[in-house]
């Protein structure tokens, strides 16, 4: 059975996408710590990140490099985190979080709960930052 990334990725469930190319599919997260949080993932259907290729791997922090130049532009922070952690999806994902101080990386912060409408903007806000 498809995993929900795989499901969003052939369109089945909708998301805020915000990149694409061959390989791989940046949207946001659903449930995000701050605005501008984005998945990366690949389009493979890959459980662990790094049984992907060597080639792969390198291949997706370079997308995603990309993504989070966007987010960053987007949502001017200090840096934009990147957290790998994977154990809610059984599919290969980074996340990419704008980041005012460390505390906006912990997992265990109250999530944001954004409208449809706010969403759509902040999908929008780092497209145009591309």
């Amino acid at each position: 059975m498809a995993t929900i990334f795989s499901r969003i990725i052939a369109g089945e469930i909708p998301c805020y996408k915000v990149a694409e190319n061959d390989k791989f599919f940046a949207f946001l997260d659903i449930n995000p710590l701050v605005k501008g949080h984005t998945l990366v993932v690949p389009k493979q259907e890959v459980d662990y990140i790094f049984d992907l290729s060597d080639e792969d791997l390198a291949a997706m922090h370079v997308f995603a490099k990309k993504v989070a130049l966007a987010v960053g532009k987007a949502f001017p922070c200090k840096k934009v985190g990147e957290a790998v952690l994977g154990l809610e999806v059984p599919h290969a994902h980074i996340h990419l979080i704008p980041m005012q101080n460390e505390k906006d990386m912990l997992f265990s912060n109250p999530k944001l709960k954004l409208t449809d409408e706010e969403f759509k903007a902040v999908a929008e806000a780092i497209r145009a930052a591309f």
